[in-house]
């Protein structure tokens, strides 16, 4: 399966379509179970006669496959938050607790990260391709940082908490809450931002150059575009 963020240490990654997920191999390692052992559960929880449903099962435990030391093609799985919970709800022990939890919390901010990459791509498409040009592996923070940056310079706030204050639903764009000078003035920001990322990459130089530019356009030294 291709990885839109790359797998971290608890095997956690994000897929080409957005989605969270768990590879079985390091929830193996994990877990100190056996691979095959994995697998095996994995197996009794979506056989057909189970009583999981097949769109369940085709949703959350996606078949993929690897190579071993000796180079054999070997099955894995890549699951979702909801097929990991099910696989590991028999796990039990101290520390299978903390597993648990400990994966609860990746799973939680892999989340919060694809909520800002489909708002990074819906409300800054320029910065979202500068970022995967710029970057092999691009991680959560790259693109987060870029948008919570201009959101601040222009609205004091990032859009998580822009959201909050404005009592706006996760996931929501705040695009049509913002003024018709707020989204100018993001825009042309964004389009400054973009040759500033090879320019600068000091995040802080190019966050006080950002701010000068808004600084300008505040006092009519800059025109602001909408």
């Amino acid at each position: 399966m291709k990885h839109l963020v790359p797998m971290d240490d608890y095997g956690v990654f994000v897929d080409k379509r957005d989605t969270a997920r768990a590879g079985s191999l390091m929830v193996a390692q994990m877990f100190e179970k056996s691979h095959q052992h994995v697998l095996r559960d994995i197996a009794k929880i979506t056989e057909s006669k189970s009583g999981l449903s097949e769109e369940f099962r085709g949703r959350n435990f996606a078949l993929s496959y690897y190579k071993d030391s000796t180079g054999r093609k070997l099955p894995c799985y890549d699951m979702t938050r909801d097929g990991f919970s099910l696989l590991v709800m028999g796990y039990s022990g101290a520390k299978a607790m903390q597993f648990k939890e400990a994966y609860i919390k990746r799973f939680n901010q892999m989340e919060d990260f694809i909520d800002t990459l489909v708002e990074s791509r819906t409300e800054f498409p320029l910065l979202t391709q500068q970022i995967k040009l710029l970057h092999d592996n691009p991680q959560p923070y790259h693109f987060s940082n870029e948008c919570d940056m201009l959101n601040r310079i222009v609205l004091g706030v990032s859009a998580k908490q822009f959201r909050e204050k404005n009592g706006i639903a996760k996931g929501t764009s705040i695009r049509p809450y913002l003024t018709h000078d707020q989204i100018a003035m993001i825009d042309m920001l964004q389009k400054i931002d973009f040759g500033l990322l090879v320019a600068i990459p000091d995040f802080e130089q190019r966050k006080r150059t950002l701010e000068w530019y808004k600084y300008k356009a505040d006092h009519g030294d800059v025109k602001v575009i909408a």
